[in-house]
């Protein structure tokens, strides 16, 4: 049996997070989705410029840098972030990320519990 067959018959998701392809948009930020339920959402993240400040109201953030680096907002201060980099951001927590590497910021982000896309709430 392959090794996809067997996590598909126990309800595992194996993807090489390399190979994926995003989808371009206007606003130089690529979203895709992983995978998804009652308990938490997985997000792969490529971001060209910059992620202003927002909070998630009702949701824990987990954000696991792949690629690039970036100057990271989190509450007040300010963090230098780069590829290996685990940054955990509490529900409520203002946070936002300025892109300062030639190549965009590519991040794994899972959101607990799981995240329908109703609860970004940008911070003047």
């Amino acid at each position: 049996m392959t090794l996809m067959f067997i996590c598909a018959a126990i309800g595992t998701s194996i993807l090489n997070l390399d190979t994926l392809v995003h989808q371009k948009d206007a606003d130089k930020l690529s979203v895709t989705q992983l995978g998804s339920d009652k308990h938490a959402s997985e997000f792969l993240i490529s971001i060209a410029d910059q992620v202003p400040l927002h909070i998630h109201k009702h949701h824990t953030e987990i954000i696991y840098i792949l690629e690039g680096a970036g100057d990271m907002t989190v509450n007040d201060k300010l963090v230098k972030i780069k590829k290996g980099d685990y940054i955990r951001v509490p529900e409520n927590t203002p946070h936002g990320v300025k892109v300062t590497s030639a190549k965009p910021l590519k991040v794994l982000s899972v959101q607990t519990p799981e995240y329908k896309g109703i609860d970004k709430h940008f911070v003047n």
